[in-house]
Parts: structure tokens; C-alpha cells; sequence
């Protein structure tokens, strides 16, 4: 398999609670976007925002969003990442999927809920710590709020080498989402990309977006300006994150602390 992966991120504006609108929108870019790339990443909640308006927004695996997204990667050939709000059992979930042209879907449902903003009271916790793989590449998809939280991201025996966080960050904690993602890269040795929003949504909090990748030296490879709406594409070369292991082996040094529930 090659070692390069060619990653878009996808800074948009949402529609509150629009899941029709928000699909159609994104359907028409991705559209643009076949031929051109191996993976493109959507913020959190990309079709409805960050809501917890959880009973009339929810939907399973076999509902219209995760059926659309299958079709679309299969029909341009390439993976689809991003979250949605879904139902399972009667209970809710900001579920992270990533969908492979091949019709594979894995999820990972957001670990750590934002209890300034009450996710917790509609919303279970996510538990999975599963990696996937994918064009000869192993990445960990985590959500918003998760990277606040090392240990829960930590690269445990170089697992992973493209950590994706995808986010509704707002601009007021702009701060803390462009120091959290440097150091997310640095400590763990790997690829870093974070995936936010723009605009306003229905609670009139502003989103500034700044979605980046990172190298595992910390080098900003792709940056999407403040309040900008724009799908841009970055080739990652994974032997750039297997020399720096080799060569600053930091990860053998590492504390085995390992997430107990």
C-alpha cells in the first residue's frame, strides 16, 4: 500500500437543524472532489449542528444521512469522516463514522459530552478505542470536547498515524483548539487534523473554524483561514511520522497508563 494519503478537510458553514439542506450542500462539493482525493473529513454534527434537539434530529445507521454518505463514497471514491446525531435503543449518541468507498463503516461515539453546554443530559458516552484502516494507514477519529483530554488521545505504541478530531469549537476557545492540536501531534508522533465549522448557529454562538493539519514535528501543513467556507486538500506521507519514531523514539519512553473505565 502507499504511503501517501491524500486528506481534505471540509471547513463549512452549517444550517441549524437542516438535514436536508446541510445534505445537499455537501453533496454538491464532494461531488467536485472525486478523483482528487483518499479522505474527506466533515465537522461535527456536519447535517443538523451542534443540538440537542436530540428526539426529532436522531438517526440510526440505515437512515437517510449514513445511506447518502455510503452512496456518495462509493460513487466518488473516496472515504467520508465526519459525526452525526444518531439513535440507537432509545438512546442518543454524537456518533464519529468513517465510511470507506467499499461500503465499510466504523463508529465512534464521542467520549467525553460537553457539560457546559448540557450534552451530557441528552447524549450516552462513547467508550471505543478502535483504529481504522484504512489505504495502509491507521487513524483514530475523535470528537470536539475529546481533545481537551490527552490521555483518552494518547498513542499508545504508535496505534495510530493520522489523529482526526472533528469539532463545533466555538471561536470564543479559539485559543485553546490551536494549542491543544500542536501538541496533540507533538506528543504522540503523528499526523494531526482538526476539522471545525464556521458561521452562527441556532444558540447564536459564532464558529471560527481554523481547521489544520499538523506534522508529528508540529509543522502546520494545511490551514483553512478564520470564517472562511473551503474544502482544501493536503498529501500526507506517512514514512515522515515512522523516520521521526525511528530516530526520536519518544513513544518507548512513554508512562503505560492506559484508560480504565
Amino acid at each position: 500500500m502507499s504511503s501517501l494519503l491524500r486528506v481534505s478537510v471540509a471547513q463549512l458553514a452549517i444550517c441549524w437543524e437542516d438535514r436536508i439542506g446541510n445534505l445537499r450542500k455537501i453533496g454538491k462539493r464532494l461531488k467536485r472532489l472525486s478523483g482528487t482525493t483518499d479522505l474527506v473529513i466533515l465537522p461535527e454534527t456536519f447535517s443538523t449542528g451542534f443540538s440537542m434537539n436530540v428526539s426529532n434530529l436522531a438517526e440510526t445507521m440505515d437512515g437517510n444521512t449514513m445511506s447518502t454518505l455510503k452512496k456518495w463514497a462509493n460513487e466518488f471514491d473516496f472515504a467520508i469522516a465526519g459525526s452525526f446525531i444518531a439513535k440507537e435503543e432509545n438512546r442518543y449518541y454524537n456518533r464519529a463514522f468513517f465510511i470507506t468507498p467499499e461500503g465499510d463503516c466504523q463508529t465512534f461515539d464521542k467520549r467525553h459530552l460537553f457539560r457546559m453546554g448540557g450534552e451530557q443530559n441528552f447524549y450516552a458516552a462513547g467508550n471505543s478505542r478502535e483504529i481504522v484502516r484504512y489505504r495502509g494507514w491507521n487513524i483514530r477519529l475523535l470528537v470536539c470536547y475529546d481533545l481537551r483530554f490527552p490521555i483518552w488521545s494518547r498513542n499508545f505504541d504508535n496505534a495510530y498515524d493520522l489523529l482526526v478530531y472533528v469539532a463545533n469549537w466555538p471561536e470564543s476557545r479559539a485559543t485553546v483548539w490551536n494549542t491543544l492540536l500542536p501538541a496533540r501531534a507533538l506528543e504522540n508522533l503523528t499526523f494531526v487534523c482538526g476539522v471545525n465549522r464556521v458561521g452562527t448557529d441556532g444558540n447564536n454562538l459564532s464558529y471560527s473554524g481554523n481547521s489544520v493539519i499538523y506534522s508529528p514535528r508540529g509543522k502546520k501543513l494545511l490551514y483553512i483561514p478564520s470564517h472562511k467556507e473551503a474544502v482544501r486538500t493536503c498529501t500526507l506521507n506517512k514514512e515522515e511520522a515512522n523516520s521521526l519514531r525511528e530516530k526520536f523514539p519518544a513513544w518507548k519512553d512513554a508512562d503505560k497508563i492506559h484508560f480504565i473505565e
